[in-house]
């Protein structure tokens, strides 16, 4: 048997799959985004940590020597220490960096994710790279809500371990289950948030194809959709009604007051008079009743979960739209 008959076996070629290029290339061209995101879930996770543990142990300390934990507290219970202040500033540092971070995803996405790309022409270099636009920008959607999901999702679920531990420190920081930023980062709301934000800076990307309007303009959506929501909230699930006598009160504090007003004799409603407490006043304008439209306590999740689908609607909206127009802007090629 001679050299010339051995039979060479071929050598083995490896190719790279074309997602995991365009992923290895996003990650290392959005790397210091990424460092930025795991940067800020850092601190926020860090600050409700504390807060749970040594903030938590000193604000109690400091609660209980002020003897705030009697049957009969004084007055000066409403107005914390140094060591509460801390605490309460913590959870602000928390519930704030999450409150920010629609606002951030949505420039980031219409400013460098897709603007900046479309504007220096390195995304259709990418597509002659094995990638095609329909996948360069799924990936551009996909990794990064993977990233925002995971990280909110930890911070909601810190928050909620904090905000179930001591009821107590809380109500002196005046923080209810309704205000926006306990509601959006207690529930599925914050992450829902993010996704829109950075659905929305997509789409104004991929419309304006330059960086610094792309982001400025993306911005201004996220604001808009964050501000549309919130009011929207109140109206998202059925309100309960109480009515209350003229020298009673409305609904504890632990609800979401939707509307109040006055109720004459025949049941209908009208504003409550300027002149109300004076005396006379009341039975002079008619008014027999006060009522109040609210959301208890137990309307939490009913209302995250309606708001929740409502912010994901706009996502997949911007999302199919962002397809949709790179389809027709590069024809046959998506």
């Amino acid at each position: 048997m001679t050299a010339l008959d051995t039979v060479t076996a071929p050598a083995v070629i490896r190719r790279s799959s074309p997602s995991r290029g365009v992923l290895l290339a996003m990650l290392r061209l959005h790397r210091t985004a990424l460092l930025f995101w795991v940067g800020l879930v850092a601190v926020a996770a860090g600050a409700l940590l504390w807060a749970m543990g040594p903030g938590a142990d000193a604000a109690w300390a400091e609660y209980r020597a002020m003897g705030c934990d009697l049957a009969r507290p004084d007055l000066g219970c409403d107005f914390p220490g140094p060591a509460n202040s801390r605490y309460q500033t913590a959870v602000a540092v928390g519930i704030g960096l999450v409150r920010l971070l629609p606002l951030l995803t949505g420039a980031w996405a219409g400013g460098a994710l897709i603007g900046r790309e479309l504007e220096n022409g390195t995304a259709k270099l990418a597509w002659t790279q094995s990638v095609g636009p329909a996948r360069w920008l799924a990936a551009k959607l996909a990794v990064p809500a993977l990233l925002l999901v995971t990280g909110t999702l930890m911070l909601t679920l810190l928050h909620r371990m904090l905000w179930s531990s001591d009821r107590a420190l809380i109500d002196v920081g005046w923080r209810a289950w309704h205000d926006d930023g306990v509601f959006e980062i207690n529930g599925t709301v914050a992450a829902a948030e993010a996704l829109a934000a950075l659905a929305l800076g997509v789409l104004v990307g991929l419309l304006l194809r330059r960086s610094l309007p792309a982001l400025g303009v993306a911005v201004l959506a996220v604001v808009s959709l964050v501000y549309v929501v919130g009011e929207l909230r109140p109206h998202l699930w059925p309100v309960k009604t109480v009515a209350t006598g003229l020298d009673d009160g409305t609904p504890g504090l632990d609800s979401m007051i939707v509307e109040t007003g006055a109720l004459t004799a025949s049941g209908a409603r009208v504003p409550i008079p300027s002149c109300s407490g004076e005396p006379g006043c009341d039975a002079g304008n008619g008014i027999t009743h006060y009522y109040a439209d609210y959301h208890p306590a137990s309307h939490f999740w009913p209302l995250q979960l309606m708001e929740t689908g409502l912010l994901l609607a706009v996502a997949a909206l911007a999302a199919a739209t962002a397809f949709v127009l790179l389809r027709r802007r590069t024809g046959a090629a998506v």
